[in-house]
């Protein structure tokens, strides 16, 4: 740990995951962003150990999950971003993916939160934007955060980049996080190394890190 101007500047991966500043978020794992995917059984099972381990050693877990507005309130935005999904011109052409009600905007069992945990739903692809997540962060003192979860190069990335602005230290487990392009999840993880302030690695790792919390 690096000591300066008064604070304490982890450098390591251990510093930056101390169970007393870290909490973890599962991201967007729903049973319809899931079904895009070509490999999402893997990914669903990478997901749970680290959940697993974050439970095993107290980690405060966050869920997020995204959901469609009904077009008749969806706004401007919101509907060129699903023309442009859906692969249609003209906005009446617009289906909503996931309605709150919906079966596909349910997380998979596999990750089930307990009652002890907070799922914020959203309409952003940042996980900071119109959700209580960064209040319910600071109010516990959690400066960093470990992110798994769906989809890396859509949605991880801007939560990642928007988080390091928010002077937060994201910690990203890239086998945990899926994609449906893995070229582009590629392209998001290199810009997030160039960029800095972000870290990587992957579930072993960060599952011993929890354990060893746990004296496991």
């Amino acid at each position: 740990m690096d000591h300066a101007f008064g604070l304490d500047v982890p450098q390591t991966l251990a510093e930056v995951c101390d169970p007393r500043r870290t909490a973890l978020l599962v991201y967007d794992l729903q049973v319809g962003v899931l079904a895009q995917l070509p490999d999402a059984a893997p990914v669903v099972a990478r997901v749970a150990a680290v959940l697993g381990a974050a439970r095993e050693a107290g980690i405060p877990t966050f869920f997020t999950r995204h959901m469609s507005l009904p077009n008749e309130v969806a706004g401007v935005s919101q509907l060129r971003t699903a023309m442009a999904w859906q692969r249609v011109d003209r906005a009446s052409l617009v289906a909503p993916s996931f309605p709150r009600d919906a079966p596909q905007f349910r997380l998979v069992p596999e990750v089930t939160p307990r009652s002890s945990e907070a799922v914020f739903d959203k309409i952003s692809m940042s996980a900071f934007v119109g959700t209580p997540l960064d209040i319910a962060l600071r109010d516990r003192r959690i400066d960093a955060f470990v992110v798994v979860g769906v989809a890396l190069e859509v949605g991880i990335e801007p939560t990642v980049r928007h988080a390091t602005d928010l002077g937060y230290i994201p910690v990203i487990v890239t086998d945990a996080c899926g994609s449906r392009d893995h070229t582009a999840a590629e392209r998001s993880l290199a810009g997030l190394a160039f960029a800095g302030g972000s870290l990587q690695t992957d579930v072993a790792t960060i599952v011993a890190l929890f354990g060893r919390s746990t004296g496991a």
